[in-house]
């Protein structure tokens, strides 16, 4: 393959319309070498027989408008590999992108981790998270909601003809406090909504104004980490590995800016769960601007950061509207081969 392979993970709670949004993704004409991977048998309503069995127990189906569709075994990367080398006679082209539609009770850092053996593949891999915007907040106390919008690089509001513009409002406030790092669309427009939900990503700014009126998770924590200066790369990568070790699964997301020493520039480190991608240089040789880490995390314990080794790295807060560096981090997908332990 030329061109990378944009690797799409659906996540949503039940109920919260991630099929349908699939469904009329697929009626699409830019959906077309679009394969998909389900991990419930039926749940995007296939009623075509099976034509071929292709990787062992790999179930695969050619659906109507040239995409291929299969059930997700219990190794992913070895469905993965079945589609790749699946035969799709009436395809225009190689596949341009792989959407995996998750359960409704599946956390997404699982699936990211069993994705590290398909470096090779180049993949670009984009969490993409469904909000129901009449139950909003109501199911935010399940732990598997609050992690599918934490990892989330778009969260997209669905079910947004049967709420009223208040309500939409306050959705939108709802997600900036859940996850101020993630695209929102909510686009009245159904078709629209659609088509910007399976856009490539725009890698631009990804941070959202925080809530102003309370509505903020109960368990579900944004910080800002501002380091006292340049940081010596082995001590950020220690204090990161540490991060993890602290937070474990309370971990949700961490994406952010840092100055090390003897790089004329940043380095881009972020994470969805404790799944890292490895540091890298961002932006451009001496480009000015404040370095910084936001952290979303769940049941935080007071200045229970602070105690993260090597201490004295960061100075944290909690976020705030007013928050200078809320627009300075970049958004977008990793790729397959910075996901790793």
């Amino acid at each position: 393959m030329t061109e990378a392979l944009d690797f799409v993970v659906l996540t949503g709670f039940l109920g919260s319309g991630k099929t349908t949004l699939l469904r009329d993704f697929l009626g699409r004409p830019e959906a077309a070498d679009t394969a998909v991977i389900v991990n419930e048998a039926g749940e995007i309503g296939l009623d075509g027989m099976i034509l071929r069995e292709t990787g062992g127990d790999v179930p695969m189906t050619m659906l109507s408008n040239g995409c291929v569709c299969c059930q997700m075994t219990s190794d992913l990367a070895r469905t993965v590999e079945a589609l790749l080398a699946a035969e799709r006679p009436e395809a225009t082209g190689p596949l341009r992108r792989i959407v995996l539609e998750t359960s409704g009770l599946s956390k997404p850092g699982p699936v990211l981790r069993q994705l590290a053996s398909l470096a090779a593949h180049r993949m670009r891999v984009a969490v993409v998270a469904t909000y129901d915007a009449v139950r909003g907040m109501e199911i935010a106390s399940f732990a598997e909601a609050a992690a599918q919008w934490a990892a989330a690089h778009r969260i997209v509001l669905t079910k947004v003809d049967a709420a009223p513009p208040e309500r939409l409002a306050a959705a939108r406030t709802e997600i900036a406090g859940l996850n101020p790092l993630a695209e929102t669309v909510g686009d009245p427009d159904r078709s629209a909504a659609v088509a910007a939900a399976f856009a490539p990503l725009s890698g631009g700014p990804g941070l959202m104004p925080p809530p102003t009126d309370g509505t903020a998770h109960p368990r579900v924590a944004v910080r800002l980490a501002r380091p006292a200066g340049p940081l010596a790369y082995d001590d950020l990568a220690a204090w990161l590995d540490n991060l993890a070790g602290r937070l474990g699964e309370r971990l949700l997301r961490l994406k952010g800016l840092v100055r090390v020493t003897g790089s004329d520039r940043p380095v881009l480190v972020e994470s969805v769960g404790t799944l890292f991608s490895p540091p890298r240089p961002f932006g451009r040789p001496g480009e000015a601007g404040s370095p910084f880490v936001v952290i979303i995390a769940r049941d935080l314990v007071a200045a229970e950061l602070d105690d993260v080794a090597p201490a004295g790295l960061f100075r944290f807060s909690r976020w705030t509207e007013g928050d200078p560096f809320r627009r300075a981090v970049p958004s977008g997908p990793v790729r397959a081969e910075q996901v790793g332990p």
